[in-house]
C-alpha cells in the first residue's frame, strides 16, 4: 500500500500554539530535491472537540486564507478548550499562482478527494487531508468564495443528506451558527470528489461558504468569515459562550432550475443586481455577439421566482458558463 510522502512539522497533541508546514517533496527542474511547504497552525488547550478550518481549496478565493491567517495570529490557547487546526492555503500551489487550479498539475483540489498517496501533487494533498486531518476533526469549515469567475451574496451553506438525516441536522445547525448574512441549503451540480462529500461520508459536521468573489476580498466578506469561524468554535464548545445571532436570510437550492446557463459566447450585460428578487420569466442577462453589431442580444430569463444568489463575474461569457443562481427564500 502506498504511503503519502507528506510530513508535518507539528505535534497535533501538543498544547499551545504551533506554526509550521506540511512538507510535500516535489522534484523539479529548478530543485531536484525540492519540496512544497504548505503552512499549517495548530492551537490546542487540553481536552475538547477539534475544529479543522481550511481555505485556499481553490487558489483564487481569498476570504478563507485571509480569515485563517488572522486567526492563526490572534486565537490564544487560553481562550479555547480543545484543538483548532488551521490550513489557510490548502492548495498552496494554486494560491501562490492566483489560480483556481494548481499550476503544477492542473488539479482542481475540490474535485480530487479522497485523493491518492502516490498520485499527482494535488492528489497527494487531498489524500493527506483525507487520511490524516479529517480523522482528527469533529467539525470542518471549508471557506470558499466565487474566485475570479463568480460572485455570490455572502452565504454559509450545508447540504441535504437524505442518507443521514441526523448528520444533516448537525451540519445545518453549524451552518446556521456561522450566521452569515445569507444561509443556504446548497445543491451541488456534481459533488463527486469534493471535500464536502468526503467529510460528510465520514460522519463529520461540515460547513462551507461562498463569500463574495471577483478574485479579491471586501471588508464585509472578510468580516463575515472571521466572525463565522469564531461562531462555529462557540457552537461546538471550543470557545465559551453562546453565539450572538444576527438576522440571516434563509435560502434553498431545491433543484437544477436554480441555475441559469449560457448557451452562447459573447459580452454579458446583467439586467438585475446580485441579491435582487426576481420572478419566473424576468430577464436576468443579455449576451451580445462579439463578431458583429446590429444583432439583437440573446436574453436569458429566470426559471423560477427567487433571489439572485450568484452570478457570472467577468464581462465575457462562454457557452456552458453559469450566468446566475436563483435561490428560493425560506423566510
Amino acid at each position: 500500500m502506498a504511503i503519502n510522502p507528506i510530513s508535518c512539522s507539528l505535534d497535533f497533541d501538543q498544547d499551545g500554539v504551533q506554526h509550521g508546514h506540511l512538507k510535500l517533496p516535489y522534484s523539479r527542474d529548478d530543485s531536484a530535491w525540492g519540496a512544497i511547504l504548505i503552512p499549517i497552525t495548530v492551537i490546542k488547550n487540553g481536552d475538547g472537540p477539534t475544529a479543522l478550518f481550511t481555505g485556499g481549496n481553490h487558489g483564487d478565493e481569498y476570504e478563507g486564507p485571509v480569515a485563517l491567517l488572522d486567526m492563526a495570529l490572534n486565537l490564544e490557547p487560553s481562550e479555547i478548550s480543545g484543538r483548532v487546526i488551521l490550513l489557510p492555503m490548502m492548495n498552496y500551489p494554486a494560491v501562490r499562482g492566483g489560480r483556481r487550479t494548481s499550476p503544477i498539475d492542473g488539479g482542481n483540489l475540490n474535485r480530487l478527494f479522497p485523493g491518492k498517496p502516490d498520485g499527482t501533487i494535488t492528489q497527494k494533498i487531498a489524500d493527506y487531508v483525507t487520511t490524516t486531518l479529517l480523522p482528527l476533526a469533529d467539525v470542518i469549515a471549508d471557506l470558499h468564495s466565487g474566485g475570479k469567475t463568480l460572485e455570490f451574496v455572502p452565504y454559509a451553506a450545508s447540504h441535504r443528506l437524505p442518507q443521514d438525516p441526523a448528520l444533516e441536522a448537525r451540519c445545518t445547525a453549524a451552518m446556521q451558527a456561522f450566521n452569515a448574512p445569507y444561509s443556504m441549503i446548497m445543491l451541488e451540480l456534481d459533488a463527486v470528489g469534493m471535500l464536502d462529500t468526503e467529510a460528510e461520508a465520514r460522519g463529520k459536521i461540515f460547513v462551507t461558504t461562498e463569500l463574495g468573489g471577483g478574485g479579491s476580498t471586501t471588508p464585509q466578506t472578510v468580516a463575515v468569515a472571521k466572525r463565522g469561524l469564531r461562531n462555529i468554535l462557540q457552537h461546538v464548545g471550543i470557545l465559551p459562550g453562546k453565539v450572538a445571532m444576527k438576522e440571516s436570510f434563509q435560502l434553498d437550492m431545491p433543484d437544477e432550475r436554480c441555475f441559469v446557463t449560457s448557451e452562447h459566447a459573447g459580452m454579458l450585460e446583467f439586467m438585475v443586481e446580485l441579491g435582487a428578487s426576481v420572478r419566473e420569466g424576468d430577464i436576468i442577462a443579455r449576451v451580445y455577439d462579439l463578431d458583429r453589431s446590429g444583432w439583437r442580444p440573446v436574453e436569458y430569463t429566470a426559471y423560477r421566482d427567487g433571489v439572485v444568489a450568484g452570478r457570472h463575474y467577468p464581462g465575457l461569457v462562454q457557452s456552458g458558463d453559469t450566468l446566475a443562481v436563483i435561490a428560493v427564500p425560506q423566510n
